[in-house]
């Protein structure tokens, strides 16, 4: 799944990478790049910058384009269409060379000021350093809230360990890159597959702020969209919970037979019609319920068998061997 260039391929690996998708993120971008690249010129090295527009419709692709002509570090690349923040990250991660990856986002409610942190825990053996927040500002108590939750209910549904409070946001070696590139999953939860690679993770408390410029691109309806392909991607606990409630509604059924019967033996009239349509508007949720869940398994199953590439590029700009692709 890796992009790469022959002039790419041949040019020896920088130290470091830092890949951050952007959608609609013209007002931050330059104070992405200007804090960025002051972090990258402390730390020393080669590094470079690997920024995805994912099909944004303002002006983010023309603030990337002229930033990558003024600073070989920069490589700009520009999906054929908006595929989603994940897979724009992924198609970030595919093009970069680094040794050592940072993720982050172009929003910079996570500091960039932490990598060498992450850098200093890299180099006493950890593959990946995530960062865990402690506070989360400039967000809503019901996202917040909703947040929270997310993370709690996956960490009970899966048996990978998914850190909770800790985002995309993180340092990862090249082999545990390379790992991550090697799953073909077309819904991606890229937080739980650098969880599920495991090697050593280590986390870094951090506050996060507010974004710096714009507005979120996650409004309730994607954020209910990218938690069910995080839980249906680690966990098979809905479908198997179509069991246990059929165990349940078996019971209760057999248990409003008996009543039936001792009922009639009694000589009692039983009351139908409200109870009758209780238990068949019941039943007939949890069916339609459950075959909604199965649905969202197979419609899975539906879009990886089509064997699509994840993500398509348009431009490749910029970066230490210059030129447009």
């Amino acid at each position: 799944m890796g992009y790469c260039s022959p002039a790419m391929s041949s040019a020896p690996r920088p130290a470091v990478s830092v890949v951050a998708p952007c959608y609609n993120e013209q007002d931050a971008l330059p104070e992405f790049l200007r804090r960025v690249g002051a972090v990258l010129d402390g730390i020393g090295g080669t590094s470079e910058m690997v920024l995805v527009d994912d099909g944004s419709r303002d002006r983010t692709w023309d603030v990337l384009a002229e930033a990558a002509g003024r600073d070989s570090r920069i490589v700009a690349v520009r999906l054929m269409r908006n595929h989603g923040h994940q897979l724009a990250l992924t198609a970030g991660l595919s093009v970069c060379r680094g040794e050592r990856i940072l993720i982050i986002d172009a929003d910079l409610q996570d500091p960039p000021e932490l990598l060498p942190d992450m850098m200093a825990l890299v180099d006493q053996g950890a593959d990946v350093v995530y960062g865990q927040r402690r506070q989360r500002e400039g967000e809503s108590l019901f996202k917040r809230a909703t947040a929270a939750a997310f993370y709690r209910l996956i960490a009970r549904l899966t048996d990978v360990q998914i850190p909770p409070d800790a985002g995309d946001f993180r340092l990862v070696t090249r082999r545990v890159l390379d790992l991550l590139l090697a799953m073909p999953e077309r819904h991606r939860f890229i937080r739980g597959m650098v969880a599920w690679i495991g090697g050593r993770q280590v986390p870094l408390i951090y506050d996060r702020h507010a974004r710096v410029a714009g507005e979120s691109k996650y409004p309730i309806a994607k954020m209910v969209r990218f938690a069910a392909d995080a839980i249906t991607s680690f966990s098979v606990v809905p479908l198997m919970a179509s069991m246990t409630i059929g165990w349940i509604m078996a019971a209760l059924g057999f248990g409003f037979f008996i009543y039936s019967i001792v009922g009639w033996w009694g000589g009692h009239t039983l009351p139908g019609w409200t109870s009758l349509m209780a238990a068949v508007g019941l039943l007939g949720g949890m069916q339609f319920l459950m075959l909604g869940i199965i649905g969202a398994y197979l419609g899975r199953l539906y879009d990886q068998s089509k064997g699509r590439p994840l993500f398509m590029i348009r431009d490749i700009v910029g970066g230490r061997n210059g030129g447009a692709e």
